[in-house]
């Protein structure tokens, strides 16, 4: 019996054997036209298997380049595009490195920073003010997500400093959104209102119900 095991490797085991045997057909066909012919014919096989990819970019250079893979790189024919090297194949890819990026508090993130740095470039005035008091309550919010124990305007004042390099800070009268607010949800979400929740909302009875029929039903039954 014929195992896999024993047969030859599939070079991109995403077409199957049988592609890959007519590959290797193609390299025993002497005419250069007709070879040429019948490895179009066969690439047009490979885009049947695989019809979810015909919007991909250079689908159809990627087909062709396959079929120089599963040849072993030893077919000879009039392609459309170039036959790509061996080199390239067995390359690696250059490795992406992590972006890491030095957070100095890590529960206000490092988009917080960048606002900062943004606003320190901001005129002195009302529109000014204004963002740095929206700053201020956001590392507020940010900071009662990840400890809602221990949290006040001075030390939300002191990290805005810290992280701005003294350049912003907030005026003497100006205070920062209550804790309770900030923690409080969004209207909208949450339950929804029922009977037992509501008191204004009244369960639905049909004998206090002018428009129902069940008054006429019981003077029904006694008639």
């Amino acid at each position: 019996m014929d195992y896999n095991s024993t047969r030859d490797k599939l070079i991109i085991p995403e077409y199957g054997r049988n592609v890959q045997k007519m590959a290797t057909f193609l390299m025993t066909i002497e005419d250069r036209e007709k070879r040429s012919n019948m490895a179009k014919a066969l690439v047009n096989i490979m885009a049947q298997l695989h019809p979810d990819q015909r919007d991909t970019v250079d689908f159809k250079r990627k087909l062709w380049d396959h079929l120089y893979i599963i040849a072993d790189f030893k077919l000879d024919v009039d392609g459309p595009y170039p036959a790509p090297l061996p080199e390239e194949r067995i390359g690696r890819p250059q490795t992406i490195p992590y972006p890491q990026e030095v957070i100095k508090f890590r529960p206000y993130g490092k988009n917080i920073a960048k606002m900062i740095e943004k606003a320190t470039l901001f005129e002195d005035g009302p529109e000014k003010d204004a963002l740095v008091k929206n700053i201020a309550n956001h590392l507020k919010k940010s900071y009662l997500n990840w400890n809602r124990d221990s949290v006040n305007d001075e030390l939300i004042t002191d990290h805005l400093k810290e992280l701005s390099h003294g350049k912003l800070k907030l005026s003497d009268d100006m205070r920062l959104a209550h804790t309770n607010d900030l923690l409080a949800k969004t209207p909208g979400q949450g339950t929804t209102p029922t009977a037992q929740t509501n008191p204004r909302r009244k369960k639905f009875n049909p004998r206090n119900d002018k428009n129902s029929g069940y008054r006429d039903l019981r003077n029904r039954k006694k008639n």
